[in-house]
């Protein structure tokens, strides 16, 4: 362990962000750049019989109205796994705020006033915006057949489905049997900045793309795809993020906009208000079914369940949601019997993407809502049931998978401490507990270049995202201890593919373990460079030459970096180059790719306090405890789970995408969708970490980001159920869902 690993490092970008001063995607201004607006319906699914573009463009100062018949045909798709969205609406629209034109004009003003005068003569369709509607006998079907002819399902609105099993579930028994359907509605990521989109004409007949984008390489691929260039031609700058949450992971309108950019030879932006950012993607709601088999002693027998999650107009990223979450439905448990069967259901919504968690607080809702319901009925306490499920450190949890990699029964008992869980309890309190887990992306790639300076400084040129994470300041942590240099000597560049080698996503909590390998591996490069560079200046074997702390050591001698690549380059001149990578190999024979790098998992403990009268609570307590590996930045992996973990407050209590009956959203924006603030802040919150330095990244890490995000809505519902006596089956449980429980169960006793 060095200097860095294991402190809390000042982050990097914290004072620019605080004051202000940080420039972000809607900040930049290219020169003799042009605005665009797009053009939508007032409904959800309709045909599309004519658009007349006259008024606006004859308005003046507007450059250019672009409709689908004005693209190449057949109009180009794009997608992260199917590529089934079309650019701009083709014949019809699918979901409310599907652009089907768009105005391109000197100022955004203009632009926006063009877009007011485009007429567009339609005819509303029936739709399908819930999963009874969409899985109904005859349903309208939300996509075309034929863009997608070798699935068996394309006659359905069903996307794709998914079946995992293991032990005999049709041949066995328990003394207590339990299911229930639980519910789960959409959510919006809700980010502080909206999305914002520019595109200008690169040099050499290319394109340059500035997006406020976590995954630059997934862009980089889809738009080279839309505008037919190679991927050499197509740069892409992820920018300064203001909060991503996995809505700003995959194309939204990036192909459209630089389409329009090579069409009109200049620079166009096109920025999304905060009510047209909801628009770009949500998260997916769900119906899971589960029916827990467990024996007198309140150990899991069996699980079975059925999911269906509604995705939305396009299929996104969600077939690997859906996929990934459906298999790790028995959450951190060991079940002997398992069948688990999940859907993924089209509908003319907003399409449906990823959100922290990726899934994992569908099913994760249902299932520990299950075990305390088997805890009451076992007249067991909701912490020992848990207790007495959870695997024993390097067991497996499911066939062919990683085995466990922490000590689990210890951090759940650690949440359980932080909010005293055997004190009594006061009148009108409440307490539960609830564990999260999923699995980070298996078979991806990360790869980096670190460059040592002839003055011992070094620059890392990396493709992961900046957007608030820290991963900036983790990197040149990792590297300054790696290279035994001081951490202000450290320069990290990222998210651009014009500058830095590949990375896969900046997701899936996989940036420390991953791009963190690869650094060090860089760095052992480098330091293997050093060793034959020092040989040559030398004439010593590089095999008897030492290369630590920031020193070389040769021949009786101690020499700096710079003393090295001076004496072989040149005073001032020359720099060692290295380059690592971490790439999990893939395997086509497993459901995700490849089995997981490490278990993300988490444990959570609250407590409530009810007005039993009006159905109000208040969150008292709220504890997290992350199984971390080893934190490379305490404050910031703390920082990490409390945010995640204060974001989902609103879905235990708040949170919900309201579309009627038509198909239209109708609480876009910040006054009609709320969120938690800082009067929903519980009183005491604790961020406790579990390290036991057990995981594959660096310095034995593991990875954080999502985990504080998937189980707090469980463990405030277990909360809630203690102090009322009364179960809930769908979120989030707001106060009047409560009154109005209590006030059923005083009627009906």
């Amino acid at each position: 362990m060095g200097e860095y690993v294991g402190e809390s490092v000042r982050r990097s970008g914290g004072e620019e962000r605080v004051t202000g001063k940080l420039a972000y995607a809607a900040d930049l201004h290219i020169p003799d750049m042009l605005h665009a607006k797009l053009v939508t319906l007032d409904c959800a699914h309709a045909r599309i019989v004519g658009i007349d573009t006259t008024g606006a463009a004859e308005l003046a100062g507007v450059r250019c109205v672009i409709t689908a018949a004005d693209l190449p045909q057949p109009v180009p798709r794009y997608g992260p796994v199917d590529r089934d969205r079309p650019v701009l609406a083709v014949e019809e629209t699918k979901y409310y705020g599907e652009p089907v034109a768009i105005v391109v004009a000197d100022t955004e003003n203009i632009a926006s006033e063009g877009a007011a005068l485009v007429r567009v003569t339609r005819e509303q369709l029936g739709g399908v915006y819930t999963l009874e509607e969409a899985l109904a006998p005859g349903a309208p079907l939300v996509q075309d057949p034929a863009l997608r002819p070798e699935s068996p399902l394309r006659g359905s609105n069903i996307y794709d489905q998914w079946h995992y099993r293991w032990g005999d579930p049709d041949n066995t028994s328990a003394d207590l049997v339990i299911e229930n359907t639980y519910r789960f509605p959409m959510q919006v990521h809700f980010a502080i900045e909206p999305h914002v989109f520019i595109a200008a004409p690169g040099e050499q007949d290319g394109v340059v793309i500035w997006s406020t984008v976590q995954h630059p390489f997934v862009l980089q691929r889809e738009v080279a795809g839309v505008v037919g260039l190679p991927l050499a031609k197509v740069r892409v700058i992820a920018t300064e993020m203001g909060g991503g949450f996995g809505g700003k992971g995959y194309p939204k309108l990036e192909p459209l906009v630089a389409l329009v950019a090579l069409r009109t030879g200049r620079p166009v932006r096109l920025l999304m208000s905060l009510a047209e950012s909801f628009l770009m993607g949500r998260r997916a709601s769900s119906a899971v079914t589960m029916q827990n088999g467990f024996d007198a002693d309140g150990r899991l027998v069996f699980v079975r369940s059925s999911a269906d999650y509604l995705i939305g107009a396009y299929g996104d990223i969600t077939k690997r949601i859906v996929g990934k979450a459906a298999y790790v439905a028995t959450g951190p448990y060991s079940v002997r019997d398992v069948d688990v069967t999940a859907r993924a259901v089209f509908s003319h919504t907003v399409p449906a993407t990823a959100y922290r968690g990726f899934g994992a607080p569908q099913y994760l809702w249902a299932l520990e809502s299950q075990m305390d319901e088997a805890a009451r009925q076992l007249d067991m306490d909701s912490l020992e049931i848990r207790l007495r499920n959870l695997p024993a450190k390097s067991t497996v949890l499911i066939p062919g998978e990683t085995p466990v990699d922490g000590e689990w029964a210890e951090g759940l008992t650690m949440a359980a401490k932080a909010i005293g869980w055997h004190t009594p309890l006061a009148a009108g309190r409440g307490r539960g507990v609830a564990i999260g887990i999923k699995t980070p992306r298996a078979g991806a790639t990360s790869q980096v270049i670190v460059r040592l300076h002839h003055d011992g400084s070094a620059s890392i040129l990396t493709g992961t995202t900046e957007m608030g994470q820290g991963s900036q300041t983790v990197f040149a942590q990792i590297a300054a201890d790696c290279l035994g240099i001081p951490f202000h000597g450290v320069n990290v560049v990222s998210g651009d593919t014009g500058r830095a080698p590949f990375d896969a996503v900046t997701a899936s909590s996989r940036s420390t373990v991953c791009m963190g390998n690869a650094i060090c591996a860089a760095c052992e490069d480098i330091k293997g460079k050093l060793r034959e560079l020092a040989g040559e200046l030398s004439g010593a074997a590089p095999g008897g030459i030492v290369v630590s702390d920031g020193r070389v050591r040769v021949s009786g001698s101690s020499l700096s970096y710079g003393d090295v690549i001076g004496g072989v380059y040149g005073r001032g001149e020359g720099e060692v180059i290295g380059v690592g990578e971490f790439r999990q190999p893939k395997d086509d024979r497993h459901p995700l790719g490849g089995p997981s790098p490490f278990w993300e998992i988490i444990f959570v403990a609250a407590e409530v306090e009810m007005d039993l009268e009006t159905g109000s609570y208040a969150l008292t307590r709220l504890a997290t405890v992350a199984d971390i590996g080893k934190a490379i930045n305490p404050a910031q992996v703390e920082a990490q789970d409390e945010g995640g973990a204060l974001m989902s407050i609103g879905q235990a209590q708040m949170e919900q995408l309201i579309i009627d009956r038509e198909g239209i959203p109708r609480n876009l924006g910040a006054l009609d969708y709320r969120i938690p603030t800082t009067m929903d802040t519980p009183l005491e919150v604790a961020s406790l970490l579990l390290e036991n330095a057990d995981g594959p990244g660096p310095f034995g890490a593991k990875g954080v980001g999502e985990s504080g995000a998937i189980a707090v809505a469980p463990a405030v519902c277990s909360a809630v159920s203690q102090a009322t006596g009364v179960t809930f089956t769908q979120l989030p449980i707001t106060s009047e869902d409560v009154w109005r429980a209590l006030r059923h169960r005083a009627a009906n006793t």
